[in-house]
């Protein structure tokens, strides 16, 4: 594969540029980078929820580019994400997706032209099950509903207003939730009771539009077929189950089940730790639901692009596409398997070898200093840290 500028410009035997740098790659496995449909690393601030949308702020204004998650990411391959707003909400904040391209700036992170999306969520959280002082609306499912259909309601309403003509009020929370009415910005939802799942589809339907992805979806096997026929596709755990009530009809085939409906599949971690072993996540798949090594990969790379919108650019290997790239020590899906380099844009942002350097610098200058203050504390020095 040759790489330039950036881009995948050729694939096949006996490539040669003169000036390309030669990466031998011989027993190894070359993959396109792992892509996380939901994640929270980069940012301290997830959740707006003082109130029922919090559709106005934005998760773009907040990431962390030092978070070490980003690096830790980058060791399990993975090279894109989308980060989410919490949960907390019916309607939460806009969402950021980034290139994990650790030591710039934020402002690099973050895709040119991204598309734009938004999360919702459903169930416990939002009616704040879990919360003994919880006084804000809704408390209960059918409350969750509601808070649909009144914030479309007004987003209609607002938008036919702007088109007309006439005099308004700028309202940068109607401006949001009118994309979505337009086409213009899709939908990751949290999700788990197959109810509440048909709630939403059947709001969104109202309203001529439709949820882009159920993330968690973990009854998405009983309403598989719902969710094709609506469009919607599905980001999951592999076989988390029973951490909350609602989690209790979880099993570990759900992602074959609704990929052999026909639906759209991902997994994704929703967790720090989970998201460096995305690889053995997808793995799991063939073991629970015989779904082949090709498909199953698939869940972690070109699947999520596709429900991210971002395919033409990354999610597999192909010429045009952004040279988002990770070489494996071993099969990727094996527990074994280490990501020996991984790749953005051409350039290398992980590599095991100088890790591993950096890692043996550290432990020598870790040692240096608790030596220094084991000699002072033997001079009777103070030794206190803060």
């Amino acid at each position: 594969m040759l790489i330039k500028n950036g881009k995948i410009v050729k694939i096949g035997k006996n490539l040669s540029d003169g000036k390309a740098q030669i990466i031998d790659a011989t027993g190894k496995h070359l993959t396109a980078g792992i892509i996380d449909e939901h994640s929270h690393i980069a940012t301290a601030s997830v959740n707006e929820g003082g109130q029922n949308s919090s559709a106005e702020v934005s998760i773009e204004d907040v990431i962390d580019n030092e978070d070490i998650g980003i690096y830790r990411n980058l060791a399990g391959g993975v090279t894109s994400i989308q980060i989410l707003h919490g949960s907390a909400n019916p309607i939460g904040g806009r969402s950021a997706i980034i290139k994990l391209k650790w030591g710039e700036s934020a402002d690099n992170l973050i895709y040119n032209d991204s598309p734009k999306f938004i999360k919702f969520a459903l169930g416990e959280n939002v009616k704040q099950t879990r919360y003994s002082n919880g006084v804000r609306f809704p408390q209960t499912r059918m409350g969750v509903e509601q808070v649909y259909i009144d914030y479309f309601t007004r987003a209609k309403e607002y938008d036919a207003l702007k088109k007309s003509g006439k005099p308004y009020r700028k309202d940068v929370e109607m401006d949001v939730l009118a994309e979505i009415l337009n086409k213009e910005r899709f939908i990751s939802c949290h999700s788990y009771v197959q109810s509440e799942i048909n709630m939403l589809m059947k709001v969104a339907e109202q309203f001529d539009f439709n949820i882009n992805t159920f993330t968690h979806i973990l009854e998405g096997y009983k309403v598989a077929d719902k969710m094709v026929e609506h469009g919607v596709g599905g980001s999951t755990f592999s076989d988390w189950w029973a951490y909350k009530y609602e989690v209790n009809d979880a099993i570990p085939y759900n992602a074959a089940i609704m990929h052999n409906a026909g639906v759209t599949v991902a997994i994704n971690s929703d967790d720090p730790e989970m998201s460096r072993r995305l690889n053995q996540e997808a793995a799991k798949s063939i073991k629970y639901g015989g779904i082949s090594e090709e498909e199953a990969w698939k869940f972690v790379t070109l699947n999520p692009a596709k429900l991210l919108h971002i395919d033409n650019r990354v999610g597999s290997i192909k010429v045009g596409k952004d040279a988002d790239v990770v070489l494996w020590t071993d099969h990727p899906m094996s527990i074994y398997a280490k990501a020996e380099k991984t790749i953005i844009e051409g350039v290398t942002y992980f590599d095991l070898e100088r890790d591993t350097m950096l890692r043996s610098e550290i432990k020598k200058e870790k040692n240096e200093l608790i030596n220094q203050m084991l000699k002072a504390k033997n001079k009777g020095l103070k030794t206190q840290t803060y």
